[in-house]
């Protein structure tokens, strides 16, 4: 099982059994998981983007042969030119992953868009996070709106060769509407927020099994949440493997 979409360093309004790097992947491998996809909280809060990606990459370093590092670029801070290259010249990142609602930009904003080019450029994954928490859980004093996703079949439609996954969605891009965004362009969808009984089984329907990735939103969600989801949507074991491993590897597979 790979494992698109888990943070490590510390949530800063809750503690999590297992937010340090050593027990969240020892929790991980328990489940069944060969391979994480790691962002960092703390790019969602701090400012010094390098100092945070180098964190990111000296703690998946030490468990390189399960922790993909995802850097986190904020197109809103100076030299965020130099932390994109820095992800993938010096840490060799595979992808990033981006925070518009914590960082203050909307999709429309052309240095969103610059950003997109510039991971084409250098063969990126994208982690779009269009939410981190259900607003009914925000703190009183820190409320942070889901992005808004309405652009989205627009932007990607421009970017054939983007390669982007859509983490935790369904707050603000319901299921129904996933359709039209996936038939854009190269768009993939984890199941970390995807609520209600079948809520796989009518993602699939709406975009496609080989567009669904397994994501846990580990440590902030627990694990079992989402692996619950496959198991009670009923779908067959060669369409569950494709969307626990098969999809994420081919993903990596087009660098």
């Amino acid at each position: 099982m790979i494992d698109t979409n888990i943070n490590l360093e510390r949530w800063p309004f809750r503690r999590s059994a297992d937010d340090a790097p050593d027990r969240l992947v020892a929790k991980l491998k328990a489940r069944g998981v060969t391979q994480a996809w790691a962002g960092s909280f703390d790019g969602l809060f701090h400012r010094d983007m390098a100092a945070v990606n180098q964190r990111l990459a000296d703690s998946c370093r030490q468990f390189a042969d399960f922790l993909k590092p995802f850097g986190t670029v904020n197109p809103v801070l100076p030299d965020w030119h130099d932390d994109l290259r820095r992800c993938h010249e010096v840490h060799k990142m595979p992808g990033l992953r981006l925070h518009p609602n914590y960082h203050g930009y909307t999709l429309d904003d052309p240095r969103f868009a610059e950003l997109l080019s510039l991971a084409i450029d250098r063969g990126l994954i994208v982690q779009l996070a269009l939410s981190m928490e259900d607003e009914r859980t925000q703190h009183a004093l820190h409320r942070v709106p889901h992005v808004d996703a309405k652009p989205l079949a627009r932007i990607v439609s421009k970017l054939p060769k983007l390669r982007l996954v859509l983490l935790n969605a369904f707050r603000s891009l319901p299921v129904l509407q996933c359709g039209e965004v996936a038939k854009a362009g190269q768009v993939w969808f984890d199941i970390a927020m995807l609520e209600s009984v079948a809520g796989v089984t009518k993602l699939v329907e709406q975009v496609s099994h080989q567009r669904v990735l397994f994501g846990s939103h580990s440590p902030l969600f627990y694990f079992e949440s989402s692996e619950l989801k496959l198991i009670e949507s009923g779908l067959p074991d060669s369409v569950l493997r494709q969307i626990r491993e098969v999809n994420a590897f081919r993903i990596l597979a087009q660098e």
